[in-house]
């Protein structure tokens, strides 16, 4: 349970954290919050400094029925603050959200760790062979269609197994190309209702036989606001909440935008485990 980043090797055994940095102005929590070099760097400080140990940049909002924007678009809010952040944070772990292939590229020439991509090479043909090539991890994410699609493709056959297929058939496309520094994300809110949501949650171990790293990103969605009958402004204490769930099904990464708290639940759930033993 390692990833290789730039050559250091990250120890997944221990829970890690991994925060948010959306640079969209419509993101369904912060959009448009992070839009000057000031506001960028503070955020980011801020996070390193609450132990977060990748920094997930995304320049294109994959919220259910977000504008679509064109690849120079998307380069043209990435790259430049990517730039920025190795600039400050030399050392600094930089995931890039991005399904686009040429965006991946470009931004791993510039210093970016690993790929983080919503369709698992779905969406563009060339993405896992620019990840090969460029020998970086891949997170691998689960969704149908596309984020202006998606709310209505959340019919299976079998949930778990629906998505266990998905898994097998991708990474077993992502091994022949060399790509062996894999993350799955079962990809909560992407086609998938509230039941579904919480269904997967409950069998999140299941997907620890493919004994690879799971990452779980439930920061502030729907899931848990729509139930609590608030905003996601309000729900903090249910996404701590959830995310405990998911580190005791086996999550090795949480993604969230507030890291401080996501840290304390992981300290909180190595010393649970520590005493159940």
């Amino acid at each position: 349970m390692t990833l290789n980043c730039k050559g250091q090797l990250i120890d997944l055994n221990t829970p890690k954290v991994m925060g948010i940095l959306n640079l969209t102005p419509d993101s369904f929590y912060d959009g448009g919050k992070y839009k000057d070099e000031k506001s960028i760097l503070s955020q980011t400080e801020k996070m390193l400094e609450e132990g977060a140990t990748f920094v997930d940049a995304g320049a294109y909002s994959s919220r259910p029925g977000a504008e679509d924007i064109p690849v120079e678009e998307e380069l043209r809010r990435i790259v430049p603050v990517l730039e920025l952040l190795l600039k400050h944070f030399p050392d600094i772990l930089v995931s890039i959200d991005t399904f686009r292939s040429r965006v991946a590229k470009e931004t791993l020439n510039t210093g970016a760790a690993l790929i983080n991509d919503i369709s698992a090479g779905h969406l563009d043909p060339e993405m896992m062979e620019t990840v090969a090539k460029a020998r970086v991890p891949y997170i691998m994410m689960h969704m149908k269609g596309n984020p202006r699609t998606m709310k209505d493709l959340n019919t299976y056959t079998d949930l778990i197994e629906d998505i266990r297929f998905y898994f097998s058939e991708r990474l077993a496309a992502a091994r022949a190309l060399g790509i062996h520094d894999l993350v799955i994300d079962p990809g909560f809110g992407f086609a998938k209702n509230i039941a579904q949501n919480y269904e997967l949650l409950r069998q999140l171990s299941l997907f620890n036989t493919f004994g690879i790293p799971v990452l779980a990103g439930l920061s502030r969605k729907s899931m848990i606001y729509k139930v609590l009958g608030g905003t996601p402004a309000e729900a903090l204490n249910g996404t701590t909440a959830l995310n405990m769930v998911a580190l005791q099904g086996g999550a090795n990464i949480l993604r969230v935008h507030d890291v401080k708290e996501a840290e304390e639940c992981v300290s909180l759930y190595r010393k649970l485990s520590d005493a159940s033993l």
